[in-house]
Order: structure tokens, then C-alpha cells, then sequence
């Protein structure tokens, strides 16, 4: 198990970031990756518990994930990586777990001064970034190096950015995708 220690930044400028990430001598690691995921629910259902099998098309990971507090460190995660994405799901599946939705985004990710970067588009929502690292203070050096000191700033979970931030329920939505976003379909 690991402690997440997570910061995002709300409604981006992805050009503006993805500048200030190379003159600061970030490495990308990977770019514009379409993921897919599928979440679960525990039995019986917890709001700050969840399954996540998710894949980029290269690696694919079982995820679980524990919010006890939204806060920098209030992220819980046991992660394992798994060969087969598909056989992952049907191998849940005769476990009893159902998928309660699936899931993309588009992710691109940097590596800076120790804090992974990611840059994530999903459905519906203004592209943010995520700062993780093992260490608060590498990430509070990122943001004085990036200049995200005015940036909107957030320790909320994506379930909780949907609803609390742009006011929609996505622990209701069966089908999180990009169809019908132009924007987005023509990253690929």
C-alpha cells in the first residue's frame, strides 16, 4: 500500500503547461495515451472505496483506491500491475464484480525534480493537471517552479472534481467517453 500524495490543478491551459514543462527540463514519459478504465464497486458499495482496472494500451493496472481525507495525502492505493486487461475483467467478473462504469482519458506524462506530471483530458470537463510524488515538498518546489501559485488547485478525487466542481454525478454515468467531443477524437 501507498500513501498518494496528489495535487491537481483545475481548467489548464495544456499548450502554456506543456511550454513551461520543457524550459524547466521535464521528461515526457508518455504522450497523449488514450486510457480506458473500468471501476467497480465493493461489496457492500463504499463512496471512498473503488476498484480501477485501467490500461494505456502499453501497461495495465488493479487498483485499489481508499479516500480517507481530501487532502494532499488522503489517498489511499494498493496497485498491482497485470498482463492481460481483458482477462483481468472477466477474471473480476467471476468474482462477482460488475463494472459500475467505464472510463477514458487522454493522458500525457512528465517527469520533473522527482513529481510525476500528469496532464489529463476527460469527457465533459476543462483539462487538468495532476502533481504526485512520495514527497510534499518536491511538489510544493514543482508549483514554485511552474508558477501554479494562482492556479485552482484541488486535493478532490475526479468523482468529486465531476460533481462538486462542474456538478455532475459521474458515479451515475455508465459510459464516460469522448464521442461526440471533436476536440478530443482528433488528439489520437
Amino acid at each position: 500500500m501507498k500513501i498518494e500524495k496528489e495535487m491537481r490543478f483545475l481548467d489548464i491551459n495544456e499548450k502554456d503547461i506543456e511550454k513551461k514543462l520543457k524550459t524547466s527540463g521535464a521528461v515526457c514519459q508518455l504522450y497523449k495515451a488514450h486510457q480506458c478504465r473500468y471501476v467497480y464497486d465493493f461489496h457492500p458499495k463504499d463512496p471512498n472505496r473503488w476498484i480501477r482496472l485501467r490500461t494505456n494500451g502499453v501497461v495495465s493496472t488493479l487498483t485499489i483506491k481508499k479516500v480517507t481525507k481530501h487532502t494532499i495525502n488522503g489517498t489511499k492505493e494498493w496497485e498491482i500491475e497485470v498482463s492481460d486487461f481483458d482477462e483481468t475483467n472477466k477474471m473480476l467478473r467471476l468474482l462477482g464484480y460488475r463494472p459500475r462504469a467505464k472510463q477514458e482519458n487522454i493522458r500525457s506524462i512528465y517527469l520533473l525534480d522527482g513529481v510525476e506530471i500528469s496532464i489529463d483530458a476527460w469527457p465533459r470537463i476543462p483539462t487538468y493537471m495532476e502533481l504526485e510524488s512520495d514527497d510534499i515538498r518536491k511538489i510544493e518546489k514543482v508549483i514554485k517552479k511552474l508558477n501554479l501559485n494562482n492556479a485552482v488547485s484541488t486535493t478532490l478525487d475526479v468523482a468529486t472534481i465531476y460533481k462538486d466542481v462542474y456538478g455532475m454525478d459521474i458515479m451515475k454515468v455508465k459510459n464516460l467517453s469522448f464521442v461526440g467531443e471533436e476536440k478530443y477524437i482528433k488528439r489520437n
